[in-house]
């Protein structure tokens, strides 16, 4: 019988290069990776040593629900306790916040796409938790969450969404013969 042995923590990449970040990016989506709520449970102080590229600030956040996983290649979730990632410079997070956190890939990884990726939430029953289970129980169809465009507008993410939905509404009328 082989031993398998599985760190608690899961490491995540950031992809600070990349230009968009949050829950709605690419022009019609990007399916998620991972989507998962938690509390930050531990924060370093910001550190210049990933200078010239970024600054960055490493933390914890301990992992409660995950809502989906998409593993990548290489590196796998598999249960862990904690994500951990350099991600954390400039958003306003102390150790007790409850957060979702909205992860996809990048060259087999999972990969976190900048600081609007990470949303403070009220709680764990806070309607960005709700709406976002229901795009993912959708598989991602934004036609599903239109009614939460004023919620998501006001985390300030409405024109993405608006986007997405522009997409969708946009490719079923092409298919309409």
């Amino acid at each position: 019988m082989e031993i398998i042995f599985t760190q608690d923590t899961l490491n995540v990449g950031y992809t600070y290069w990349w230009e968009e970040s949050g829950p709605f990016i690419g022009y019609c989506g990007e399916e998620y990776a991972l989507v998962f709520m938690g509390t930050v449970s531990h924060l370093e102080s910001p550190t210049n040593e990933a200078a010239p590229l970024y600054r960055s600030q490493k933390g914890v956040i301990a992992l409660e629900k995950v809502f989906k996983i998409k593993n990548p290649e290489a590196n796998r979730y598999a249960n862990q306790k904690f994500f951990v990632s350099d991600c954390f410079e400039g958003l306003d997070l102390s150790v007790g916040d409850q957060v979702i956190v909205f992860c996809y890939e990048y060259e087999g990884n999972f990969s976190i796409p900048g600081k609007r990726s990470i949303i403070k939430i009220g709680g764990f029953d806070h309607p960005l938790v709700a709406s976002t289970k229901a795009f993912i129980n959708a598989d991602q169809n934004p036609m599903k969450i239109i009614k939460d465009t004023t919620l998501w507008s006001a985390y300030g993410f409405g024109p993405e969404l608006s986007q997405h939905i522009r997409c969708i509404e946009n490719s079923e009328s092409a298919t309409i013969p």
